[in-house]
Parts: structure tokens; C-alpha cells; sequence
């Protein structure tokens, strides 16, 4: 009686060296391409977080980034859909919450329901709170930046779309009036935005009439610049405190080892 047996499994013949070395020459170019990947994605990530605008309450974006989990809560929590998670392809850093106001801007829900469902404190309860009461008129978010060049009321044409869309309605956006030169009738009616009262909603984005938007919002230290340490401002007492542990540098050369009138009545000699 013959009995059914598997059938023997043919024996793989040995590797031979060029074999192997062909195969891990393959193996580190790909691990090599895909580290490139990595790494290029990486790079994109970070160029792309700094013009990323976060949710109101967000900490400074490299604490952000270092306590956000990832856990889409505040996504989820969000009436009007405007958080979105970053995701594959996109170019931020994967799974962090950021809106685009010209989508969908922040409506400035005063029970502000994002940052109270944080559970790492990656969006500051503190930081948009008064007298122990949410308030969001206080969050900062970014902050609405004018483009004088494409903005149309800096044409003349009458327009106050972002000035009316503006939450903090007469103080985070003002109107500047002044008569326009070209026509001798009209007057302008610019906006300006106030840094010390704008949250970076993206209200005015969104409403701006123009194809491109002429008023847009980024990161507050993104939009504006700074003076530097060795500018004070004299009649501001906590800004003379910067001084306090400044330390004194000098520079020397020919011209600044005379005094200054010794140095003037030579340029005057040489002059006669």
C-alpha cells in the first residue's frame, strides 16, 4: 500500500559571494534612498511648522511640538471643523492640529472647546484665561498682516470686508481715513491692524474680497520683527530691566580714539 507523502522540498543551493554582495549593495541603496526620504520629509516638516498657524491656547511651536500627543482631541472637539491633523504628504509634522484661515478660520468660541479637552497641556488653559473664566479674546493665535500692494482700499477703492468680519469689531482692525491725492474727492479707508488686540482668528482672511487674499494671518513672531537687545527703550522702566545683566563692548579704532570735536575740528582743518 503506497502512502501519501509531502513531496521532499528541493535543497537551496548556497549563496555565492557575488550574490551576496549584489543584494546588500541593494539593500543599502534603499535603506540610503529611504533615509533620504526621511530626512527631506523631516526638513519640509520643519520649514513648513514655522508658518503653521495652532489652536488658541497653543504653547511656543518647539514646546508644542515636544507635548502635543498627537491624539486629535481637539480636532474632534471643534464646532466648525477648522482643526485639522496633519497628514502624509502634507509637508508639517504629522498628526499636530493647524487651521487655514482662508479655508476655515477660528470662529472665537468664547468656551474656547479645544484647549480644555488637551490632555498634555500642549494648548495652555492659562494662557486664555482671565479671572478664572476662559476668555478668548486674549488668545493668540498669530497675527493679521495688511499687503498695502494688492490690499484694495489702499487703491481707493472702497472696501472694509475685514474691518466688519473682525470679532474684536473696532480694535484688533481700525479704519484710517485720508484723502486721496489722485482724485481730490475721495478718501481712503485703510485698514490697520492693532498687534496688542489681534488673536489671529483668520476672520479677515476669510472674508477678504480679493483672489489672494490682501490680508492674511501667521505666526506672530513670523510677522513681526524685532528691534534687538541693545535697543531700549528709555521711558519703558521693564524694558530698561534688559540692561541689567547687558555686558559692555567696545570698539576701537583710528577714528574713535579722539573725541568727537577733536575729531570734527580735524576734518575741518583738512578742509582749509
Amino acid at each position: 500500500m503506497s502512502e501519501n507523502r509531502p513531496e521532499k522540498k528541493k535543497k537551496k543551493q548556497p549563496m555565492t559571494d557575488r550574490r551576496k554582495f549584489i543584494l546588500n549593495m541593494a539593500r543599502g541603496f534603499g535603506l540610503a534612498t529611504m533615509g533620504g526620504f526621511i530626512w527631506s520629509a523631516y526638513i519640509d516638516e520643519v520649514t513648513a511648522s514655522e508658518l503653521l498657524l495652532r489652536p488658541p491656547g497653543a504653547l511656543k511651536e518647539d514646546d508644542f511640538l515636544k507635548t502635543c500627543i498627537k491624539c486629535g482631541l481637539c480636532v474632534e472637539a471643534c464646532p466648525y471643523d477648522t482643526l485639522m491633523l496633519a497628514k502624509p504628504g502634507d509637508h508639517k509634522p504629522l498628526g499636530t492640529p493647524y487651521f487655514v484661515p482662508r479655508d476655515i478660520p477660528c470662529y472665537m468660541c468664547p468656551d474656547i472647546p479645544c484647549v480644555p479637552v488637551c490632555p498634555t497641556g500642549a494648548l495652555d488653559e492659562k494662557s486664555v484665561t482671565t479671572d478664572d473664566k476662559l476668555d478668548i479674546n486674549i488668545a493668540d493665535m498669530g497675527l493679521a498682516v495688511v499687503d498695502k500692494e494688492s490690499c484694495i482700499a489702499y487703491w481707493g477703492i472702497q472696501c472694509d470686508a475685514c474691518y466688519r468680519a473682525c470679532p474684536i469689531f473696532g480694535t484688533a482692525i481700525t479704519i484710517e481715513y485720508s484723502k486721496n491725492e489722485r482724485t481730490g474727492k475721495h478718501a481712503f479707508m485703510k485698514p490697520v491692524v492693532h498687534a496688542d488686540a489681534c488673536t489671529g482668528c483668520g476672520l479677515c482672511e476669510h472674508a477678504c474680497v480679493t483672489e489672494k487674499p490682501a490680508i492674511f494671518v501667521l505666526p506672530r513672531e513670523t510677522a513681526t520683527g524685532k528691534a534687538g537687545d541693545y535697543y531700549i527703550k528709555g521711558w519703558d522702566k521693564d524694558d530698561e530691566k534688559r540692561l541689567e545683566h547687558a555686558k559692555e563692548i567696545k570698539t576701537t579704532t583710528e577714528l574713535s580714539k579722539d573725541s568727537a570735536i577733536n575729531s570734527l575740528n580735524g576734518n575741518l582743518e583738512d578742509l582749509y
